[in-house]
């Protein structure tokens, strides 16, 4: 079914038509917070900031995203940082426990949409890690398809890994509506020609799907 949603801008209206709609996952579907494991673990909010700050820090485990495995990564920063030997063993062993559960308001818009259109995930995500949250979430059996980083050795921003996205699934970025909290993965999918929402806590996901004639 094709449906169109208009732009409304200063002088001219654009029609869009849409097909696909594209979910980032941690931060838009799925509530993914190392705080949850490590405020059980440290008895104090300062130690655990350090700790997620300096020792297992989002740059390292963006490495994992990429494809690093995670024994190899964990063997690493336990030889960088010996005093933490085993916090940083919990970072993926109870791995589960920064699972925080979904965004509820978000994922009771999946089966709407996907009455009128395809949708799919691209995810920054280790896949190692991906089938815990897959085997506990309902949501996923509602996507028909996805592109996990950590699958393809790639991280978004990197155009390559949405450029796998269009290729797998046959599907043109000018018929798809990208959502994800990270500013730079939205520039990147603005730059290919996707449309986008750039989701923060201050934007209504339904609400904004309405305004675009989208819901």
């Amino acid at each position: 079914m094709r449906l169109f949603f208009c732009i409304f801008g200063h002088q001219n209206i654009i029609m869009l038509q849409l097909k696909n709609i594209i979910f980032d996952f941690g931060g838009v579907l799925i509530d993914w917070n190392p705080a949850y494991l490590y405020r059980k673990v440290f008895n104090k909010e300062e130690e655990m900031n350090y700790f997620l700050d300096n020792v297992c820090k989002p740059d390292w485990n963006v490495l994992q995203d990429a494809g690093r495995p995670l024994a190899e990564a964990t063997a690493m920063k336990q030889q960088e940082f010996p005093r933490y030997k085993e916090e940083i063993a919990m970072f993926y062993g109870r791995w589960g426990e920064m699972l925080g559960g979904t965004f509820e308001e978000n994922i009771r818009l999946i089966k709407p949409l996907k009455e009128k259109y395809k949708i799919y995930g691209l995810t920054n995500w280790s896949a190692e890690t991906l089938p815990i949250a897959m085997e506990r979430y309902d949501f996923f059996r509602d996507m028909d398809g996805m592109v996990v980083s950590g699958e393809e050795k790639l991280v978004k921003p990197d155009k390559k890994l949405y450029q796998i996205l269009l290729d797998r699934y046959s599907i043109k970025p000018s018929e798809s509506l990208f959502i994800d909290d990270n500013i730079e993965n939205v520039k990147a999918a603005k730059a290919m020609g996707f449309h986008t929402i750039h989701l923060t806590e201050d934007v209504n996901l339904e609400q904004e799907l309405k305004n675009k004639m989208v819901l």
